[in-house]
């Protein structure tokens, strides 16, 4: 096939002469109408997989994704483009759906982006067939996948889609992070036509991977940041931590911010801002921070306490050094983190007649009768209803999303939905009404010179810039907004910041809520499973950091030479065909028997002095412990059991 059609849609829209390797195997893959799985480490351009064979084709493309933040941002920034792109997720009104879905059809569209929940709606599905669709693209593709770290049973509704289109309609599933039973997963899950995974390594030879045992982390921390240069993300569990770790950062004279997703949007978009324009060096963040982050130039990744799993933690890690420069991810560890993680299980997985309790309290907080409720949508305010309730926090976040894991309901982190004005009235009697009330012209006018399309969509505005180019107040814009609305010229949708619950089944009796206690075992064994591979990354020393990724992830590397496990290694003066060889035949006799060390090293084959140094190592990494009769045995990681 020619690639050249290609390689114009991207200069023209994007300004770059040539694809990154993986991007242009993918757009040959889906050009030739193959279902296809696109593996790309964050940072590797994803969007530019789909976006580009869209926009080179005749048609639409039907992009999935469960952030609503990062689609309304991508359908942002096609816009500014001037390519037609628009949205449908849970936050919008019916009527809003109804006009974008219509637009979609007959408006020369070229990008439908839609969350998952919305997929098995009557409203989309009648109007599925009639969409002149030329590629369907599924983003976070490990969703659909009960092993992936943040399955969503909406996900599996995705493959309905196939008996509504044109079987020549090509799948694109792309995710940063998958192991192979999760890409086995996809392909089922999604019903691929044959197998077809194009991956890009997972290697990135310019990080170098380092876990630091740190009793006191926050002086090592402050030791860390005023020897390195350059700017960088601290990571942590939780939202008031977020704040100390910043504070005590500026404190000691380090340029730092913190972030979290309980901020107003506004504050959050202006704190990253700075962060990305250099104002800022150090953000700390919980992991609501990484979405659309597309700085270059991180020179360092420390996360302050260990993520569940190795996908999230490579995810994050992977946010340094994507310039292709030297950079560090650096993974703070102590001998209390284990423990903090143990307790973690227990509030990750409240018992189920505890999330069968939050459940009914969740129903009669939003006024939901029994047998009703199926595919509405509700604000919801999490503080409003632990407080009501007089819940934990917690373990009521957690049995919603174990709620969310079962299908019953989808729930949405606070999004920011701004005002909508959409006019109801065509040209000629919007005119009729200006002339004969003159006391709106001049705001109609101000709304019609401000923005476009609002006579064929809803249109989002911002009344604090209506307010300043009018030199009039908010208040008076939104008054004037509401008076527009009652007259029947416009719908106006008032902006809100809210959470959302969507109900994806009607409202069941207690006794009719299956949580099968098989299932819930199932499913805390995974993320236990997961827990203990991170635990794992961490805890043993004899192996490089890099190549214990990779092979998590199914994938075979030699060893980096630059973690903190290669250095010490390096500082051996052996090198890794040797080292490995005494390692696996000292590991192999103390399987078998206790030794004295010297009795062990007069067994060994390799000469004395390099076995020496490998038993030093080995002992010093607590690989091989000593009993009270000063016999040596091979020591096996201690993994949580339960």
């Amino acid at each position: 096939m020619n690639i050249e059609p290609y390689r114009q849609v991207l200069t023209k829209y994007w300004g770059y002469t040539s694809f990154k390797p993986l991007q242009e195997e993918i757009i040959r893959s889906i050009a030739e109408g193959k279902d296809t799985l696109g593996l790309m480490p964050t940072g590797g351009g994803k969007s530019i997989t789909f976006q580009v064979p869209a926009l080179a084709k005749e048609g639409i493309c039907l992009v999935i994704t469960p952030l609503i933040a990062l689609m309304k941002d991508q359908v942002n920034r096609l816009n500014s483009l001037e390519i037609k792109s628009l949205a449908v997720h849970s936050g919008m009104s019916a009527e809003e759906i109804d006009i974008a879905l219509e637009n979609s059809i007959y408006g020369n569209y070229k990008f439908l982006y839609i969350s998952p929940e919305r997929i098995a709606t009557r409203i989309f599905q009648t109007r599925l067939p009639r969409l002149n669709l030329n590629l369907v693209a599924v983003d976070e593709a490990h969703c659909i996948s009960q092993w992936g770290y943040d399955f969503r049973p909406s996900y599996l509704k995705i493959s309905s889609i196939r008996g509504l289109i044109s079987e020549k309609v090509p799948f694109l599933a792309l995710t940063a992070s998958a192991i192979p039973v999760v890409i086995d997963d996809i392909m089922k899950n999604l019903g691929f036509r044959e197998k077809n995974v194009l991956r890009t390594s997972f290697e990135r030879k310019n990080i170098s991977y380092l876990v630091r045992s740190a009793e006191d982390k926050g002086t090592y921390l402050l030791k860390t940041l005023h020897k390195v240069n350059g700017s960088g993300i601290v990571y942590v569990r939780s939202r008031k931590r977020c704040k100390e770790i910043a504070e005590l950062l500026v404190a000691n004279g380090i340029s730092a911010d913190f972030y979290h997703a309980g901020l107003p949007s506004e504050l959050r978009d202006k704190k990253q801002t700075s962060w990305t324009t250099g104002e800022t060096r150090v953000i700390v963040a919980t992991n609501a921070f990484g979405m659309g982050i597309d700085k270059a130039e991180v020179r360092f990744v420390i996360h302050w306490e260990m993520p569940d799993s190795i996908e999230e933690y490579f995810q994050e890690s992977g946010r340094a050094g994507r310039d292709g420069k030297p950079a560090y991810a650096v993974l703070l560890y102590s001998t209390s983190d284990k423990s903090r993680m143990e307790e973690s299980i227990k509030r990750r997985f409240p018992p189920v007649e505890k999330i069968k309790d939050i459940y009914e309290a969740l129903c009669n907080f939003l006024q939901v009768p029994q047998g009703a409720g199926k595919d509405s949508v509700f604000d919801f305010s999490m503080q409003g209803f632990v407080s009501k309730y007089r819940l934990p926090v917690i373990e009521t976040y957690n049995s919603l999303v174990f709620l969310q894991r079962e299908g019953y309901i989808e729930f949405t982190e606070e999004i920011n939905n701004p005002s909508r004005v959409h006019f109801i009235v065509g040209r000629d009697d919007l005119y009729k009404f200006q002339v004969a009330n003159e006391s709106f012209d001049g705001f109609i006018k101000l709304l019609l010179r401000s923005y476009s399309g609002m006579f064929s969509e809803f249109v989002a505005i911002n009344e604090e810039t209506l307010a300043k180019k009018s030199a009039l107040t908010r208040d008076v814009i939104y008054r004037f907004l509401v008076k527009l609305s009652t007259l029947n010229i416009i719908k106006f949708i008032p902006g809100k910041k809210t959470a959302l619950v969507i109900f994806t089944e009607e409202r069941l009796e207690r006794k009719a809520l299956k949580i099968s206690p098989e299932n819930y075992l199932q499913v805390k064994e995974k993320y236990i499973i997961r827990l203990n591979k991170m635990i794992d990354f961490a805890d043993y020393n004899t192996k490089c950091r890099s190549v214990t990724l990779l092979d998590y992830f199914g994938e075979e590397a030699d060893r980096c030479g630059s973690c903190d496990v290669c250095r010490e290694r390096n500082e051996l003066d052996l090198s890794k065909y040797e080292f490995d060889l005494i390692l696996e035949e000292i590991k192999e006799i103390l399987a078998e028997t206790k030794l004295d060390a010297q009795e062990l090293i007069s067994r060994i084959t390799y000469p004395e002095e390099k076995s020496m140094k490998v038993l030093r190592w080995l002992l010093d990494h607590n690989k091989i412990i000593m009993d009270d009769k000063h016999l040596l045995m091979w020591k096996e990681p201690d993994l949580f059991t339960r």
